[in-house]
């Protein structure tokens, strides 16, 4: 027989991109903590290629980017706080390469049971260019991944 409990989630971690998609994704990941009862991460990397292309690396920019996607984040945030069922809330914001930063700054820290990501719709050339995260994140991740169309 299944015991279903030991199936829960007891760590939730969401990627948050700052796509118009980022909603849909945060409140997917709200109904998955809530209903296993468990902690929320909740991610987000500011793209430090982005920023090296420039050829300096603008670090006076980096705390408005941070404040720009916690504002963005913060009515779903303060939902997810009040939650009673969702037991820990957490952002965690770090800035550098996405796949790298994402895996080893993030994720490997926090062990999550779960991943919960955006699926971004890039066209053919920018994804046979640039990959996509949740592809990355299927190849490199030992727990589930749910992407959220």
């Amino acid at each position: 027989m299944i015991n279903f409990e030991e199936m829960g989630y007891d760590r939730v971690f969401v990627s948050l991109d700052g796509t118009e998609c980022q909603d849909n994704v945060f409140r997917r990941a709200m109904t998955v903590a809530a209903g296993n009862n468990s902690e929320l991460y909740i991610g987000h990397v500011i793209d430090s290629t982005a920023l090296e292309t420039a050829g300096t690396y603008p670090v006076d920019l980096i705390p408005a980017l941070e404040k720009s996607f916690r504002d963005s984040i913060a009515p779903l945030l303060a939902e997810a706080e009040a939650e009673p069922r969702i037991k820990k809330v957490e952002v965690i914001v770090k800035t550098g390469r996405i796949r790298e930063t994402l895996k080893d700054e993030m994720l490997d820290v926090v062990r999550p049971d779960i991943v919960i990501c955006g699926a971004r719709g890039l066209s053919p050339i920018k994804y046979a260019l640039l990959g996509s995260i949740s592809t990355f994140l299927l190849r490199s991740c030992d727990c589930d991944i749910l992407v959220v169309k």
